[in-house]
Parts: C-alpha cells; sequence; structure tokens
C-alpha cells in the first residue's frame, strides 16, 4: 500500500492534509513536536478510515532530525510516494527583539529541514513512476514584510526552491508543488506572537485549514507547480509584483507594528 509522509501533522493545515491523504486510500507516517496530538490523530484516522497510521514525536528544529525522521520512514521498509513538508512557523516583531538562536532554529524549521528531506526521498521517490513532494510556503513569499523579515525571506525560499525541482523532477516521475497559504485558522498566530492589529485585520480574509489543505491536495495531484489559496490571497500577490515595492513594505509593516 502506497505512503504519505507528513510533517507538521499534529495539527492545523497538515492534520488535515493526513485526513485527505487517509480518505485517499493513503497510509501514513505522520511527524510533530508534540506526541500526545499525533496519537490523537492517529486514532482518529484509524477510526474513521480504518488506515495504517504511525507517528514519531520530533522536533526539526534540531540539526539531525530530518536524517533521524528519514531513517524512522527506511525502517518501516514500506512503497512512500508522497512527502508533505508542512512544518514551520513564524516569528513577529523587531528582528534584533529576538535571539540569534530563535531565528537559526526558525530557518532550521523552514528552510533546512525542507531542503534535506527533499534530497534523502529522491532516491525513495523516483523512479516510481507517480510520486508527489507538496511543501507549504506562505503568502509571505511574493514581498519583503516588515517586522516578520526572515519568515517571510524563508518562505521566497520554499516557493522558489519548490517551483525550480518542479521542473528538475518532472521528467523523474516526481511532481512537485509549492502552496501558499495566508490567514489561516491555526495556531500559527500564537506561536508567531503575533499582535492584536495584525490578528484582526487577518481575520477577514482567514481561511480554515481544511479548505487549505483541500485546495493543496488538488493542486499536488493536479501536478500544479505553484497553489496560491483563495481570491483576497492571489489578489495580493498579483499586487506585489505590480506595486511599488516601497509602498506594500509600508502597507506590510502597519499590519504588524
Amino acid at each position: 500500500m502506497a505512503y504519505a509522509v507528513i510533517t507538521g501533522a499534529s495539527k492545523g493545515i497538515g492534520k488535515e492534509i493526513a485526513f485527505i491523504l487517509a480518505s485517499k486510500g493513503y497510509d501514513l507516517l505522520i511527524a510533530a513536536r508534540n506526541s500526545y496530538e499525533l496519537q490523537i490523530v492517529k486514532e482518529d484516522i484509524e477510526r474513521k478510515y480504518h488506515r495504517i497510521v504511525e507517528y514519531l514525536p520530533i522536533d526539526l528544529g534540531l540539526e539531525d532530525s530530518s536524517e533521524k525522521l528519514f531513517q524512522w520512514v527506511l525502517e518501516k521498509e514500506v512503497d512512500v510516494r508522497i512527502l508533505v513538508n508542512n512544518a514551520g512557523y513564524g516569528l513577529v516583531g523587531p528582528f534584533e527583539d529576538y535571539d540569534l538562536l530563535e531565528h537559526k532554529k526558525m530557518l532550521q524549521v523552514n528552510v533546512n529541514a525542507v531542503v534535506e528531506l527533499c534530497y534523502k526521498f529522491f532516491p525513495v521517490l523516483s523512479g516510481k513512476g507517480e510520486a508527489y513532494v507538496l511543501n507549504i510556503a506562505s503568502s509571505t513569499a511574493y514581498q519583503a514584510i516588515p517586522l516578520m523579515s526572515l519568515y517571510a525571506a524563508s518562505k521566497v525560499f520554499v516557493l522558489n526552491f519548490s517551483r525550480g525541482l518542479h521542473h528538475e523532477w518532472k521528467n523523474k516521475g516526481i511532481s512537485v508543488t509549492s502552496v501558499s497559504p495566508g490567514a489561516t485558522d491555526t495556531n500559527f498566530n500564537d506561536r508567531a506572537n503575533l499582535q492584536e492589529k495584525a490578528r484582526k485585520a487577518a481575520k477577514k480574509v482567514t481561511m480554515t485549514p481544511e479548505k487549505v489543505a483541500q485546495l493543496a491536495i488538488d493542486g499536488m495531484f493536479a501536478q500544479k507547480p505553484e497553489v496560491i489559496t483563495g481570491f483576497i490571497n492571489k489578489l495580493g500577490a498579483a499586487l506585489a509584483w505590480v506595486a511599488p515595492k516601497k509602498i506594500s513594505e509600508k502597507v506590510a509593516m502597519g499590519i504588524y507594528e
């Protein structure tokens, strides 16, 4: 039976992706930091869809975690067809207010782990004729975001890295898709220390994780290189290209101040 490997699968978009893939007949290997939440996801999916679900509690912010996750998957000796790099988080506020180690840990999750897992899983996915990689970027990937500078920059990397791999790997039997959600009803805002002004602005365009996950999975199976979820986010991405950067960046900073 075909398996999907999903990081950040204990809640939010990653959790909903797990449920959708289980409904489509995939067995799952899921990972996240919280063991209790992973256990709940496992039990709910097994009860509802009768799929095999195994989980690994792991912090992808640690430098050796991608290798540990990869070795854990290899030991299962299963047919992996999908890799979902969903784990990621942001930090909101002046760049210098955070400890450098906090910045480096965020980059380890948002950037390094994505690169490492794509690299490690390439030989596992290639040669099968039909395999998929789904990398979660962000609507912040389309412009600089003052007071969220490093997070936005990390998602620019994910977007462009994924689009490049899409073309490199499409003739090798692996379709790579990047999905860029905007405001989504998850715990992202709490972990990012988002202030009330930005939270109120986000409420107007917030999507459910179920809807974002469905759009992401539909785009992945359609072998699209890129998916932007929701009309407002698509409009924002388009305006970021045509509007003067100074103006769009000033507006963005006003939201996060």
